[in-house]
């Protein structure tokens, strides 16, 4: 089985890793974690929880399409927050849960202690399948 790595496309392209992969033959798509950034590649919205999980989202949309798929074919996500309190993974939980309204994929959430990028204080990822053609 061959792996397809999917580049940056659209989105920011100094990332040091692939955005998602592709295993060829079975359609699974697995992202990278979907960070809050901008197309220079730097935080959106410091201390601003929903602003940054919407941009995530968007990103994760974004590396989605790259690898040929959309959020209807989500299979499951996981959600990081820098969280200091409960009501932190709330308010990231609300955006995850309007993003994909359409189609609520199975999801965990998760509060950690932070995340890579200075001042980021969430992100998102997918596992996917691609449809079929």
């Amino acid at each position: 089985m061959a792996v397809s790595l999917v580049g940056p496309g659209v989105l920011y392209p100094g990332a040091p890793y692939a955005y998602a992969a592709v295993a060829e033959g079975t359609g699974l798509i697995f992202t990278a974690g979907a960070c809050p950034l901008d197309e220079q590649g730097a935080v959106v919205a410091p201390r601003d929880i929903p602003a940054q999980m919407q941009r995530a989202c968007e990103n994760l949309e974004r590396a989605l399409a790259e690898a040929g798929c959309g959020l209807a074919d989500v299979l499951k996500t996981t959600v990081y927050v820098a969280a200091q309190e409960r009501r932190d993974l709330i308010e990231a939980w609300r955006v995850v849960e309007a993003f994909f309204q359409a189609h609520p994929a199975p999801s965990t959430l998760l509060g950690v202690s932070f995340l890579g990028y200075q001042d980021q204080l969430v992100e998102i990822e997918a596992v996917a399948m691609r449809p079929a053609v």
